[in-house]
């Protein structure tokens, strides 16, 4: 394998920062939702037909799928990195609808995502980070799962404000985290140095084959911020439309990426 074909050095991620960025993301979620009346909580969203209320259980699954992983015995070996996660998720896409709509069928929204807390806090006390647990795409450590739970906390806290029209704050540990593993399995998909993808204050990657940027100003460079970066990243935003924006700043020849996102569905 050539050096500029050659996968990037996986991203390593302190799991005592990424267990309190879940914790204090999650908490975001749980005052926005705690507060909303049964007006707001049937109001779309832009996730297909799911109201406000599908979203909510939707986030308590998300964060749940710890504790219920913990339950099960631990898989010999990890099979699944950070980086390959997020090209993992579509095919759950329809298991996973069933399971959040019987799930916000049966339960308020706003106690369920309170007893998740709780349960997630008493199911991670001790354990430790390089522990295997079992999920949808294949086992993975612990640490690495938190870090994907960050994902989609951050993406489903920019869903759940879109919806609402107002804003959530969102952890800074925790944004950071969804950018940085979000910019790294774009550079996991397309592998290579010509293009240089800046998202600040959080990431930097080089991506897409051709020849490697050594020095100096690269010549193919993509710049734009954090939200709008895990809009790209999730379909949420659409290239073009982010670039006539000036949501995104792309320059040089192979610096349009439309092709390339999104790299989670």
């Amino acid at each position: 394998m050539s050096p500029a074909t050659r996968p990037p050095r996986a991203r390593r991620y302190d799991p005592a920062k990424t267990r309190a960025a879940v914790t204090a993301q999650y908490a975001h979620v749980r005052t926005a939702v705690g507060a909303l009346t049964p007006e707001q909580l049937a109001l779309p969203t832009r996730l297909g037909d799911w109201t406000v209320r599908e979203l909510a259980a939707h986030l308590s699954m998300a964060v749940g799928s710890v504790v219920r992983a913990l339950r099960l015995p631990a898989p010999a070996a990890p099979e699944v990195t950070p980086a390959a996660w997020p090209a993992a998720t579509a095919r759950y896409a329809a298991g996973i609808d069933e399971d959040v709509r019987a799930l916000a069928a049966a339960h308020d929204p706003a106690e369920l995502l309170e007893r998740t807390a709780g349960e997630f806090a008493r199911a991670l006390d001790g354990e430790p980070g390089d522990r295997v647990i079992p999920c949808r795409p294949g086992a993975m450590l612990l640490a690495d799962y938190l870090v994907t739970r960050c994902v989609e906390l951050v993406v489903h806290t920019d869903d759940l404000a879109a919806a609402l029209g107002q804003e959530i704050p969102y952890d800074r540990q925790a944004l950071a985290t969804a950018v940085r593993l979000l910019a790294d399995a774009l550079a996991a998909k397309a592998p290579g140095g010509s293009v240089e993808v800046r998202v600040p204050p959080f990431a930097v990657v080089q991506c897409v084959e051709g020849p490697r940027h050594t020095r100096g100003t690269p010549p193919n460079v993509v710049e734009t911020d954090p939200l709008t970066w895990i809009r790209l990243a999730t379909g949420r935003t659409d290239w073009a439309a982010a670039v006539d924006a000036a949501a995104v700043s792309a320059s040089g020849e192979r610096a349009g990426l439309g092709g390339l996102l999104p790299v989670m569905g």
